[in-house]
């Protein structure tokens, strides 16, 4: 091999411009991982429950856990697909349940973008992807009702 054709072979690599975009290379997963986890926020969030009347003792649960809250009160759950189960009682006469439905957050699908396909994969498995009213009102009847 001739000292000119060894070195037009390391002009590519001995070219200032292209070793310093190579550098970056390995940041491209962790941009789009980032993105992931900013685009949505989290996979916990906090509800208040009211009940009429108040200081009703209340249970919330979906495929990831279980919450206990009197009321009026805060709570943090964490996200699901599915819906939250909210049954409350007071003094053991007067009880109320519903299900709370959970809804794809709009802002779920811009992450296909931006965090790409596995992006979204995690936030759908972890929950992040979905949302539950900031407000769950329980309406109360006598036991029997």
């Amino acid at each position: 091999m001739s000292i000119a054709m060894a070195s037009r072979d390391m002009s590519g690599i001995l070219n200032p411009k292209k070793v310093n975009n190579m550098k970056y290379l390995p940041l491209l997963p962790l941009l789009a991982i980032g993105a992931c986890a900013s685009i949505v926020n989290g996979t916990q969030q906090s509800l208040s429950v009211k009940t009429s009347p108040v200081d009703a003792q209340c249970t919330l649960k979906n495929s990831k856990g279980t919450w206990f809250v009197e009321t009026p009160g805060s709570v943090t759950v964490q996200r699901s697909y599915g819906n939250l189960h909210v049954s409350c009682h007071k003094d053991d006469k007067l009880y109320g349940s519903q299900d709370v439905k959970s809804t794809t957050k709009p802002i779920a699908f811009g992450n296909v973008l931006f965090g790409g396909v596995i992006g979204a994969g995690v936030d759908i498995g972890n929950g992040a992807a979905y949302d539950y009213p900031n407000l769950i009102e329980v309406h109360m009847k006598p036991k029997g009702w």
